[in-house]
């Protein structure tokens, strides 16, 4: 990388810098988001297999079972908001 004249760089507004950054703070959000959504994918795999596990014990305890359901139809509804979040942020095209 070439470095420009000390005189174009001050002539360079904020907002000049700013719109040469966005691209790349595009990118990171959106692959925060995407980081984001793997952690909730695993939570997921891990809270249905404790439903399962929950479910095989003898006695059942619905409270707890019905507690965890819950909680991985929460989580359930966050990944998917962040999935429409990320399709709505950032279009494979751009209009």
């Amino acid at each position: 990388m070439k470095l420009l004249p000390y005189k174009k760089i001050l002539k360079f507004s904020k907002e000049k810098i700013e719109e040469s950054l966005a691209p790349i703070r595009a990118r990171q959000a959106k692959k925060q988001a995407e980081l984001e959504m793997a952690k909730l994918d695993e939570k997921i795999a891990t809270l249905e297999s404790k439903i399962t596990e929950k479910a095989s014990e003898h006695p059942i305890d619905f409270h707890q079972l019905i507690d965890m359901q819950d909680e991985l139809a929460l989580v359930e509804r966050k990944r998917t908001m962040f999935e429409k979040n990320v399709q709505e942020l950032f279009p494979d095209k751009d209009d």
